[in-house]
């Protein structure tokens, strides 16, 4: 299967869900090459950006898992290597 790189971006709405997203991750981290959380405390929400480096099986699994937390959104942005 293609491999491909890219950006993900997630935006955390209820900050309670964090959790459950770096535990998403952490299943997911043989694809993740860099990430950065920052949280935005003036709006109470936390963003975090990955660099990934996989099939888009393998990145479709985690950003479908991500897109199923209720109060979080998650975009992609994928390129062929």
């Amino acid at each position: 299967m293609e491999q491909r790189v890219g950006v993900i971006g997630i935006v955390i709405e209820d900050r309670n869900m964090a959790p459950k997203i770096n535990s998403i991750l952490s299943e997911h981290s043989e694809i993740i090459i860099g990430r950065m959380g920052v949280p935005y405390r003036e709006r109470g929400i936390s963003v975090i950006s990955l660099i990934v480096d996989g099939s888009t099986d393998e990145v479709g699994a985690m950003t479908g898992k991500i897109g199923g937390v209720r109060n979080v959104k998650v975009r992609t942005a994928l390129v062929t290597k």
